[in-house]
């Protein structure tokens, strides 16, 4: 019990301590001190059991292998020492450098040696893929939902310390609330965030996906198609087909004012006459040919 409790406290030296561990975007500076780092052959390196995320897309792996074999890795890996192997290190922020590396064939790469146990592991790498924004939408509400049950963040702690607004937090968190047939749709790209967050309250969002992907709906369409209608609201009734003679009519009197005539007659024998005027000087003439007849 006494260790739950310290796991949910959560890292002594906070979440914006483990940021600045991880910097994405370091100022150049001459004057400034650079961090020790050395560099260790890409064969010690070992990634991160736990790291959050699972898909890297190949042709982005290539893209960035192309720009190491000609620039080199200019940001050094954060890694610590490896729990179970000597002179072997794990990756905790920098998994994809590291693929990228392998495949543009280098022998060693800088990196910078922390002192990390199991948790802050974790909790380092997730911080490390939401600031680069790779992960999917729903990645990145597993990792958010990770950060909240494990090391007990809060919602605004998060939003404030990973620079993100409440509600795209809150936002991405209903899309774990999803079945999983609509998440693995999500997870592969066949649906979009916009899609799978109109989804949560439909009565049959699995049956609703499979439509929005089969016939490439809008996200406009799935809202539309998910909304449920109001408690007591009866379904809208289809408009008859106006006769022929209605329409005759509007053709007629529409010809004589020159503006826009709509018909409206039911079965009992009433009805509306709306008539559709563009500017304020048809308004005018409008008046004036119905003051003519009284």
């Amino acid at each position: 019990m006494a260790e739950k409790r310290s796991e949910r406290r959560g890292l002594g030296r906070g979440l914006s301590a483990l940021m600045a561990d991880v910097d994405l975007n370091p100022a150049v500076s001459d004057d400034a001190p650079r961090r020790a780092e050395q560099f260790i052959p890409i064969e010690r390196l070992e990634p991160n059991p736990d790291q959050p995320r699972r898909d890297f897309e190949p042709s982005a792996l290539e893209e960035l292998s192309a720009s190491i074999r000609e620039k080199g890795v200019i940001q050094p890996l954060i890694v610590r020492q490896h729990p179970s192997k000597a002179d072997h290190y794990e990756i905790v922020a920098g998994e994809r450098r590291w693929r990228a590396s392998q495949m543009a064939r280098l022998h060693e790469l800088p990196v910078i040696v922390r002192d990390f146990n199991d948790t802050e592991v974790l909790e380092v790498a997730i911080i490390e893929n939401i600031q680069r924004a790779e992960l999917n939408p729903l990645e990145e509400a597993q990792a958010y939902r990770q950060l909240m049950d494990r090391f007990g963040h809060t919602q605004e702690k998060l939003a404030e310390a990973l620079s993100k607004s409440r509600s795209h937090i809150a936002n991405l968190m209903r899309l774990l609330q999803l079945p999983d047939e609509v998440r693995d749709l999500l997870r592969e790209g066949k649906l979009t965030a916009g899609h799978a967050r109109a989804m949560i309250t439909a009565d049959d969002p699995v049956g609703l996906a499979r439509q929005a992907v089969a016939k490439s709906l809008s996200v406009r369409d799935v809202e539309r198609l998910a909304k449920k209608p109001e408690k007591g609201a009866k379904p809208a009734r289809p408009k008859p087909q106006k006769d022929a003679d209605t329409r005759a009519l509007e053709g007629d009197l529409s010809a004589t004012i020159g503006m826009k005539v709509n018909i409206d007659h039911n079965d009992v024998g009433s009805g509306k006459l709306i008539v559709s005027y563009s500017d304020l000087d048809e308004l005018d003439r409008l008046c004036q040919l119905l003051s003519r007849g009284s």
